[in-house]
């Protein structure tokens, strides 16, 4: 175990987009990040531990599949191994593989439902137990607007981030009395690299759904994860926080 005292926050899916600005936003000289990537290339990885160094913080990053059992056990073994502890967790990662319900594949179904859902239970199975022995710890799971309104041609990642906050609610009372406080934010529409490639008319379409009428930056997102991950949080819990610019009330 080591003797650094500093606070470990762990963020999943967080080389790029919300997960990158929350990692940046936590970032600091009393903060030590982990956080893991799915794909082949390390280059947006090496990129955010350049970016959280110049913030005068430290970073770690490993490629990980949440949805493998094993890849999450040795993730956060090593991370227990060597801090002792696992303050903050972040279940940011998730992906979206959009098709009609009538048309959508099997395997398409499979793998959104395996990354966003299984994956976020993966990681807060194999940080539960460290978290109750400390006494304390901050889980946070990122699900979505469209959990709460549904949306056409996302019946795999609407089921998916739904289920989350069921999981989120039901993991919050069996945590509560160990200290351990869980809970989601549901982001509405927000510019990322995952939004950017929608076409323009779907675009037009989301934003005429939006009262404040602009679409959410990843800033906006991060400040109310941190939030839920500082102490001034620790009598919240079981939560659903929208981040949605009044998309959905």
């Amino acid at each position: 175990m080591s003797t650094d005292a500093k606070r470990v926050v762990v963020i999943t899916g967080g080389s790029r987009g919300i997960g990158r600005t929350i990692a940046l936003r936590m970032a600091g000289a009393d903060t030590k990040i982990y956080f893991n990537y799915s794909g082949q290339s390390s280059t947006d990885a090496e990129a955010t531990i350049k970016l959280i160094a110049d913030a005068g913080g430290s970073a770690w990053a490993a490629r990980v599949d949440v949805a493998s059992r094993p890849d999450v056990e040795n993730f956060f073994n090593k991370i227990v191994e060597e801090c002792g502890r696992v303050d903050v967790l972040v279940n940011n990662a998730g992906i979206t593989m959009d098709g009609l319900l009538v048309r959508m594949k099997e395997e398409d179904w499979d793998r959104v439902m395996a990354i966003n859902l299984k994956g976020a239970f993966n990681c807060m199975q194999a940080v539960a137990k460290t978290m109750m022995k400390q006494r304390a710890g901050r889980i946070i799971n990122m699900t979505s607007v469209v959990a709460v309104m549904g949306n056409a041609g996302q019946a795999n990642y609407t089921a998916s981030k739904a289920g989350l906050i069921g999981l989120t609610k039901t993991a919050a009372r069996e945590l509560a009395p160990r200290g351990i406080t869980v809970n989601a934010v549901s982001p509405g529409f927000i510019d990322t690299p995952m939004t950017a490639v929608l076409p323009e008319k779907v675009k037009e379409a989301m934003l005429a759904q939006i009262p404040l009428g602009r679409f959410g930056q990843t800033e906006d997102v991060a400040e109310v994860v941190a939030f839920l991950a500082s102490d001034n949080a620790s009598y919240i819990t079981g939560q659903v926080v929208h981040v949605n610019g009044g998309m959905y009330m």
